[in-house]
């Protein structure tokens, strides 16, 4: 069975490839311009539905926030839960985000791994155990959302209309498997400003911020120390001089949930001018409690337990009158609650940190009858010695009862998720379809 299904793999792959490229096609991202989540997302929605249906798949629209391909029959659903929406795209990618392009062996495209790429692995996995269990006796449903990217309305929604499934995954964090999820808490640092005249800067709140814009009164701080400041720390910068300043600084984006891995350039802004002499209330706020540091050090939540540390990370900048506030996305450990985190900014935010809301991890035991049927498939395919995982990334598990993170990273690179110049590979394709198809024969088991 597993060679045949490596065959498969192979064979279809073609058909993968054909089906990804048109999914990216739809730049996806939240919009108002449609209920309930924008135009974009509709279609991107109906054409995957269409493509299971020419599969000959059951296909059916959840009113616009969700869809479904299924297949089998019986009682028992395993699930495959994963979304058609996107992050926002800055303007700094190499390739147009919304045509996939293939560049020294690498796939190029916004959604090309988080999660169009793995959506449709999952679907043509489907397709593979329909041809070699015809007589299986569940059903096996993937499920496609249009909102994980701002919060997963759109599952809460399917969850409430269709309800959970038995068992199953979302392609939507990495190999071998995610048995635990950190827990999040969202909040705000806002603080009024006498200095700043305009600032703009991020894509999204769970993303580090790749470029700022800001506007400030000409000679109100050492412009030759602030650059010495961004030139050491390898931020790139363009200034407009005239009756007032205008800047433009350039970091580096990663996901909220390694920060590290990026330049975050409100920090580097804010830290600069701070160290430049400016004389602002938000500058000196944001220096008291965030600086440039990537684990809450400064508000007073730099917490791990042994699966992890917590993530601070300031996504979105803008000017709200006469003050300016910045978003706040914290990723804290999974033995943890929400209390503890929120209790702390709290006490240490000085009323800067403001509209605190989290919701506590996600954690399976590695015995679990799913997590094992789903790591012996991974172990399978792959031989690989790499251990399951807990992750500071929120996916759909949190939505959908009985699921976990299964893929779709397969650890060969970064791949950019949430970044410029997001990228598959080939055999990242085919590794997580052929991991996929032996996972849901595993599930079926069960």
């Amino acid at each position: 069975m597993k060679d045949l299904i490596k065959q498969k793999v192979i064979d279809y792959t073609p058909e993968l490839l054909k089906y990804l490229e048109e999914l990216v096609s739809y730049p996806s991202v939240f919009s108002e311009d449609a209920l309930p989540f924008g135009q974009a997302n509709i279609d991107c929605l109906n054409h995957a539905l269409e493509i299971g249906n020419n599969l000959g798949f059951k296909a059916v629209n959840v009113d616009n926030y969700a869809g479904y391909i299924e297949i089998g029959q019986g009682d028992q659903v395993v699930g495959i839960v994963g979304h058609l929406d996107v992050v926002p795209v800055s303007d700094t990618w190499k390739t147009n985000p919304f045509k996939m392009t293939l560049i020294d062996g690498k796939y190029y495209g916004r959604g090309t791994s988080d999660d169009k790429g793995g959506v449709l692995c999952g679907l043509i996995a489907m397709k593979i155990v329909n041809e070699l269990v015809p007589d299986m006796k569940k059903r096996i449903r993937l499920i496609m959302g249009c909102n994980e990217e701002s919060g997963s309305a759109c599952l809460r929604y399917y969850v409430k209309k269709c309800g959970a499934v038995d068992c199953g995954f979302t392609p939507d964090g990495s190999f071998p498997i995610v048995f635990g999820e950190k827990g999040m808490v969202g909040a705000a640092l806002k603080a009024p400003t006498s200095k700043i005249l305009d600032v703009r800067g991020g894509t999204a709140r769970n993303a580090v911020c790749a470029s700022v814009t800001i506007e400030l009164p000409a000679d109100s701080f050492d412009l030759n120390i602030l650059y010495d400041y961004l030139d050491e720390n390898g931020l790139e910068h363009q200034i407009t001089k005239g009756d007032t300043w205008k800047l433009r600084i350039f970091g580096k984006a990663a996901h909220a949930s390694t920060p590290e891995e990026g330049l975050n350039a409100i920090s580097y802004t804010m830290e600069g001018l701070y160290k430049a002499g400016i004389d602002d209330e938000f500058v000196n706020a944001y220096h008291n409690l965030v600086g440039t540091g990537y684990y809450g050090e400064k508000a007073g939540v730099d917490l791990s337990d042994n699966y992890g540390r917590l993530t601070f990370n300031i996504g979105v900048i803008k000017k709200v009158d006469d003050a300016v506030e910045a978003s706040i996305d914290i990723r804290f450990p999974v033995t943890m609650k929400k209390e503890t985190v929120i209790e702390k900014l709290q006490k240490n935010g000085n009323g800067c940190i403001i509209n605190i809301g989290g919701v506590d991890p996600l954690f399976f035991p590695l015995e679990h009858p799913m997590i094992k049927a789903m790591l012996k498939a991974y172990y399978d395919v792959t031989d690989s010695q790499y251990e399951p995982l807990t992750m500071g990334g929120g996916t759909y598990a949190r939505t959908m009862p009985n699921i976990v993170a299964f893929g779709c990273d397969t650890l060969e690179y970064n791949w950019h998720i949430h970044d410029d110049n997001e990228f598959v590979t080939l055999k990242s394709l085919q590794t997580q379809t052929e991991v996929y198809a032996n996972a849901l024969i595993n599930l079926l088991e069960i």
